[in-house]
């Protein structure tokens, strides 16, 4: 317990008055050797040494005086201009508008052709391969098994293309001929497939035309509700390492496409006739039924037999995000089947469910989704009750497993409540038929005819060809075909997409003009960021959507949310606030001022918002008009000026189009030179506004370095080295050998220390970051530099605005030894030694005689240590000064020094938990005998079917391949995403100084603790502690990964963010036909697939290791 004494604050009340006597009496008290704590004063004088010695260096050797009169002198070279706000929005909202409503139509030509195309087409009933000529993407891609053997793919006749490689699409392309995929797990011979291929052709000299009017096209793609997708332009597809599962039919732009949002509640029958792998499979078919819902959906999941209960915590109908999809999907695993089946329990929780108005949900398509291994009660009395005679609820049936029940009753129950039947007697059944579902929604859509035909923009995803994030426009095709009593079709017939990078739409938005902490975002809909400084997804090739919300791209607060929800609503508006954000290496809090400018983009599902600081109202545009001037200032930028001028590092921008970025400085401005001398900064291929900029810091600094560097000697002052950023992207290393120790990004915009240094006055201390891991270095052979920094202010013609930043590099164990110089009882008249005390008499401790029972420290305003008088600190200076001694930081975080704020980090990626294998054989999964193999009728048999479909799947679930016991360890480690939760601290509002004791009996510990002025930095002395027995709980700063349901989407869930879904709905027609109600499964086996995966099969199954799983696209 820690008993604080601040000063200049109000006397405490009386319960604390006789800790504060106490504590006065111990820091007059001498102890045994003759020496007392330091008073109060005297730490307070030091402070004022060590403020002013701070001051001193940097008024000497920052510059910032100087520099402000360097740019007043060149005020001819450069303009100030203003960036207004809602100008800039406008603008920026209007072009990404225009840019969209191009792929728009594109979109919608080629919906309309592919509704023409296919209501001209005349099927085939004896459709052959060799009559159809497509390429096949998936010919040409080399699959490996789990062995890293290359399995023989299937003979083919698609047309052999030649590819060249495309910076827009960054793979080979071919611009004459389209691509087609056909799911693997569906038989490309079937007549369906074929009549698809014939009439979707069509589509290639529309692609072509599309891309004619317009060039910047990305991929344009047809996605089937029969499974095949045709793209364009042709390249091979991107196949993972093992079988390819990919299926358009769940990608999140087609389900977003393909129907109108869902309230959907799942309820599964877990009485005792359902077990073994009747139990897997529904556990396995809600896993792909949640799969195929999107943000838009809502959804609860209850398990029953006497009595329905919820298999998670959620007890209503909650958001279908990747979080609440998560926590479903881990606790349909714990399922366990017994007692007996009551229908009427299960049908009368799910209706309850979607009856309650007083939640957040859809309000559009209501179905119920039922999982049994079969039954007699069909429950009119529950439907009679809830749902008739509107039938406002959907109700679809899965007979699951193979047995000899009555379906009749499942198939009623679909039919008379507007739904579907569906069988699922193997575990190849379970992604058709947990999909299927969704034609039957689309059937309002089709009827609805074009009032249903809405473009509609998804979530940011990660394209499955390797453009990176993307979003998709989408627009759903129809089947206009009518039957011979002049009856519509009301079957969807795909979606059509058309992709637009989100780099493209980045490009649209001002960058370098809003500096190094300005910077634009947009959101959906559902709050999430399509545009976000903070959104980068570590984690590729995933089949969900990128969903990071606002709320979390930044620190959350009531103003945020306020401005969330007004966008939302597609509102514009502005509004200037206080609020705290990360630093840009996540180990740092500021609380700064930030106004925020919002509006709709038009015709979209879009809200655009600029943030800006208030130093950043205003900017500097060079103007260099003067050649001669010109080549004068870029001549500062070649090596050969560096030993004099100190060394140049220039930030990796695209200054001209055709300039090779790398990610080493001294090769790009290699390449940066060599292109400078065969164009000029006024260039049309270049960025005039960079290069201008650029040219001019280039000479600005250099004039900093003759004014002001050149002169001093930095080692009389224990500097490493001086340096200066610019928002032109230079950054100044003097001497020149000192960049080769130099860590800090070249780009100034990325750069922590350059960010910090602009929203935070006076002087910036950023030691070198090391983790509790780090083991530090051999000081005689390695230096350690400080960072300080503080950003230079400009104020011209009344415009107020920070163009750069300057700063040292202090040298970490001369300034420790000047530290402790400067905390001590050492005056200006007794430099040459130590004031020191006699035994007989009694004096303060100081923080250089009485090192070895005073520890005096300088801690960052993020709890990292800075300096300190004990030499065994050095090594861990950069630490968090809990991993130093966690009993102080623990007594200053508790007397308000420090406040901290947690968060969540949703877009990381872990390891995967070590797991073992305990040599024990698969489980659920038929081994055919050799007899079996040698008879050939075996292997067109359903049976042999069911395998390849057990085996498919199996890659993909690795349970079905696992022992019961534990996973096998021959699965691939694969990283996987997670969230981390972060921790920072920052000063809290305390100003005053603090003189407290840490109370732990005989080993407590007296402490002071004072603010120095104009720094980011605390000065502590405190008592070295004398026994093990004050040891305080380490407080935690470093990333860790959440523990499981943290953050507690249990609790989340009740106080939803604010959200809107689509604003039309598609849920009924009065001339639907609801006679096509359900149907058992069956597929044509491809004998060639089913031969070579067989064996496949037969090899792993002898093996004594399980196989991993397939990568998710």
């Amino acid at each position: 317990m820690a008993m604080a004494a601040p000063t200049g604050s109000a006397a405490p009340v009386a319960p604390a008055l006789c800790g504060h006597l106490a504590l006065l009496l111990l820091l007059a008290a001498p102890a045994a050797h003759g020496y007392s704590f330091p008073q109060q004063h005297t730490m307070q004088y030091w402070a004022r040494r060590l403020e002013q010695e701070i001051d001193g260096v940097m008024r000497i050797f920052g510059g910032v005086q100087q520099l402000r009169g360097i740019y007043n002198e060149n005020r001819n070279l450069f303009e100030v201009k203003e960036n207004v706000p809602r100008k800039l929005v406008e603008k920026v909202a209007g072009d990404i508008e225009s840019l969209l409503a191009k792929k728009v139509r594109a979109l919608k030509r080629l919906a309309n052709a592919a509704e023409k195309f296919q209501k001209a087409h005349h099927w085939q009933d004896n459709i052959r391969e060799e009559d159809i000529e497509y390429y096949d993407s998936k010919a040409d891609t080399e699959y490996d098994d789990p062995d890293g053997e290359e399995i023989e793919r299937e003979k083919s006749n698609s047309l052999k293309l030649e590819f060249t490689d495309d910076a827009n699409f960054k793979t080979k392309v071919n611009y004459s001929y389209a691509a087609v995929q056909i799911p693997t797990d569906i038989y490309k011979g079937s007549t369906v497939i074929l009549n698809e291929l014939n009439w979707t052709q069509a589509l290639e000299d529309v692609f072509i035309e599309n891309r004619k009017e317009d060039p910047s096209l990305l991929w344009q793609v047809f996605g089937s509700a029969t499974g095949v997708t045709r793209y364009y332009p042709a390249t091979p597809w991107r196949a993972p390492n093992k079988i390819d599962l990919y299926d358009v039919r769940r990608r999140p732009w087609y389900i977003q496409g393909a129907s109108s949002p869902k309230d959907m509640v799942i309820i599964v029958d877990v009485s005792g006739s359902v077990s073994g792998l009747t139990l897997k499979l529904m556990k396995t078919s809600v896993y792909e039924m949640l799969d195929t819902l999107s943000d838009d959906d809502y959804v609860n999941v209850a398990s029953f037999n006497e009595k329905a209960k919820p298999v998670s915590c959620f007890k209503h109908l909650v958001q279908a995000n990747i979080r609440n999809k998560k926590v479903f999907k881990e606790d349909v695993q714990g399922m366990v089947a017994k007692g007996t089946t009551d229908y009427k329990a299960g049908f009368e929780y799910a209706f309850d469910q979607l009856q309650n108005s007083n939640i957040t949900r859809a309000n559009c398509n209501k179905m119920i989704m039922m999982f049994t291994d079969g039954g007699e009660d069909r429950v009119q009395d529950v439907f009679e009750k809830y749902n008739w005679p509107n039938k406002t609820v959907r109700v679809f049936t899965f007979s699951v497993g193979q047995h000899n029940y009555d379906v009749t009753p499942l198939q009623w129950m679909a039919c008379a409540n507007k739904g579907y039947y569906f069988e699922i007697p193997s575990i190849g059944a379970i992604r058709i038929n947990t999909q299927e579902y969704l034609d039957v929604l689309g059937r309002p859509m089709v009827l609805a005819g074009n009032r249903a035909k809405q473009v509609q923009w998804t979530n940011v995803y990660q394209d499955a060809l390797g453009l990176g994030l993307v979003v998709t426009g989408t627009l759903p095709v129809f089947n206009l075909t009518e039957d011979s009593s002049d009856r519509k079709n009301q079957l969807i017939l795909g979606v059509m997409g058309i992709d637009v990078a989100l780099n493209d739409i980045k490009r649209l938005t001002p960058r370098y003009n809003l500096g190094a902490n300005g910077y634009v975002f947009a959101i959906d809909l559902n709050g999430y960021v399509l545009l976000h400084p903070n959104l980068q997804p570590q984690i590729i090739n995933f089949r969900e959507p990128v969903t990071l919300d606002f709320l979390d791209a930044e620190l959350e607060d009531e103003n945020k949310e306020e401005i969330r929800r007004s966008m939302i609503d597609g509102n514009d508006g502005q509004r200037f606030i206080k609020t705290l954000i990360k630093s840009l290496d996540e180990q740092y809090i500021d609380e700064v001022f930030r106004t925020y400018t919002w509006a709709p983009i038009k015709s979209t599902n879009y809200s655009l918002g600029l943030v800006l600081p208030p130093y950043s109202t205003y900017y500097i545009q060079a103007n260099l008009s003067d050649q001669i001037l010109q080549v004068k200032y870029f001549e500062y930028l070649l090596p050969n000026s560096f030993e004099a001028e100190g060394h140049v590092f220039i930030a990796p921008r695209e200054y001209c189009k055709d300039l090779d970025l790398s990610d080493n400085n001294t090769e790009f401005l290699e390449n940066f030179i060599a292109l400078m001398e065969k164009v000029t900064p006024d260039s049309k291929q270049c960025d005039n506004f960079l290069l201008h900029n650029l040219i001019l810091d280039t000479g600005i600094t250099q004039q900093l370095v003759e004014r002001v560097w050149k002169d001093q000697d930095l080692n009389t002052y224990s500097l490493l080295a001086v340096f200066a950023a610019t928002d032109g992207g230079i950054t100044r290393i003097f001497p020149n050998k000192a960049a080769e120790d130099w860590e800090e990004e070249p780009e100034p915009f990325n750069a922590s220390f350059y960010r910090r240094s602009l929203d935070n006055k006076g002087y910036i201390f950023k030691p070198p970051y090391r983790d509790a891991t780090y083991r530090g270095l051999d000081l005689e052979n390695n230096t350690i530099g400080i960072l300080v920094s503080t950003a230079v202010e400009l104020s011209i013609g009344g415009k107020t605005l920070k163009p750069a930043v300057v700063g040292v590099k202090l040298d970490l164990e001369a300034w420790a030894e000047k530290f402790k110089v400067l905390a001590s009882n050492r005056t200006d008249r007794d430099q040459l030694g130590t004031r020191r005390c006699d035994p007989s008499t009694s004096c303060e401790m100081d923080c250089e005689a009485n090192n070895k029972d005073l520890i005096c420290v300088l801690i960052d305003d993020g709890g990292f240590l800075v300096l300190s008088n004990q030499e065994e600190h050095w090594y861990q200076v950069g630490r968090f000064f809990s991993e130093v001694d966690a009993n102080l930081m623990s007594a200053l975080y508790n007397n308000s020094f420090y406040a901290r704020k947690e968060s969540y980090d949703f877009q990381s990626v872990c390891a995967p938990e070590a797991q073992s294998n305990t040599g024990a054989a698969p489980r659920g999964v038929f081994v055919p005998t050799v007899a079996d193999l040698l008879n050939l009728a075996w292997w067109t048999s359903a049976a042999a079917w069911s395998l390849f479909q057990q085996f498919l799947y199996g890659l993909t679930y690795s349970s079905w391949f696992q022992t019961e016991e534990v996973a096998g360890d021959s699965m691939e480690a694969r990283e996987t995403s997670c969230i981390m939760k972060q921790t920072q601290y920052y000063f809290s509002t305390v100003n005053a100084t603090y003189n407290a004791i840490i109370d732990c009996g005989n080993c407590s510990r007296l402490f002071h603790a004072q603010r120095l002025a104009n720094t980011n930095l605390l000065f502590v002395v405190a008592d070295k502690p004398l026994c093990s027995q004050c040891e305080s709980v380490k407080l935690l700063q470093a990333e860790v990964r959440a523990p499981p349901r943290d953050p507690n989407q249990c609790e989340l869930v009740d106080r939803p963010r604010y959200r809107k879904g689509p604003h039309i709905c598609f849920d009924y027609n009065a001339t639907e036909d609801t006679s096509d109600c359900g149907r058992g499964a069956s597929f044509a086996p491809s004998l060639g697939v089913l031969l070579s995966l067989q064996l496949l099969l037969l090899y792993s199954s002898t093996s004594r290791h399980s196989l991993p799983p397939a990568t998710c696209l």
